[in-house]
């Protein structure tokens, strides 16, 4: 059985950094050698999608980078940045750990 993972990239706000960011990502998840992935004996395959809004402006408006959130888990991330990208992929998705320090959390 496959399964999506996906990565949805806000381009409203911020469409330059969202683009660079979701570029990024591609880029990164092809050099790790993480689009698709074998977890558990199922196939994963990883999606980055840019989106017009993830409802988080108030948590990332004045940052310096774009939104994001990854799906199925629904962690959300801000300010984002393209040089964020490779820790993104290789500790989020790569060994399934958060990354604290780019963490949305509820307000």
């Amino acid at each position: 059985m496959s399964t999506v993972r996906r990565l949805f990239v806000c381009t409203n706000q911020k469409s330059g950094v969202g683009e660079d960011v979701a570029k990024a990502l591609k880029k990164e998840l092809k050099i790790q050698g993480l689009k698709k992935l074998l977890h558990g004996g199922e196939r994963e395959q990883v999606r980055v999608q840019t989106c017009n809004c993830l409802d988080l402006c108030k948590q990332c408006k004045k940052g310096p980078g774009a939104a994001l959130i990854v799906y199925p888990e629904g962690t959300a991330y801000g300010k984002v940045r393209p040089a964020d990208a490779a820790e993104l992929v290789a500790r989020h998705l790569g060994l399934g750990q958060v990354v604290e320090r780019l963490l949305l959390c509820d307000e």
